[in-house]
């Protein structure tokens, strides 16, 4: 956990990359609030709230008396919304400062491809 954002939205988040990562997969139970509250040394009125979170927007399913599921489709979903983050929160900003740079989608492009090939090479 980071100090940087709140404890809720990390809790959601880390159980929506266990579900893109496949480590959830769905229609598998998630841990149960007291159990993140514990392994996380949290509220568990915090964990809830993350949880619920994902309850609300239907990646993560209630079933009485049993637990919390991952909801069928969810990861498809969850890949579409980060797809759509990422739009909004990267490219967007790079193609701006690519333009002022005078930069080009090719070059850019380009630049991308050398970035990727020497992380791959470390």
């Amino acid at each position: 956990m980071d100090d940087s954002r709140p404890i809720f939205l990390q809790i959601a988040e880390l159980i929506e990359n266990d579900i893109i990562e496949g480590a959830l997969a769905e229609d598998a139970q998630i841990p149960s609030i007291n159990e993140f509250a514990a392994f996380y040394r949290i509220n568990p009125a915090t964990a809830l709230k993350g949880v619920s979170r994902l309850v609300d927007d239907g990646i993560v399913l209630k079933r009485r008396g049993i637990g919390m599921f991952v909801a069928p489709g969810a990861r498809a979903v969850l890949i579409e919304r980060r797809r759509a983050e990422f739009s909004a929160q990267y490219l967007r900003p790079l193609l701006v400062e690519a333009a002022k740079l005078g930069i080009g989608v090719e070059e850019l492009a380009e630049l991308l491809r050398a970035e990727r090939a020497e992380r791959i090479e470390s």
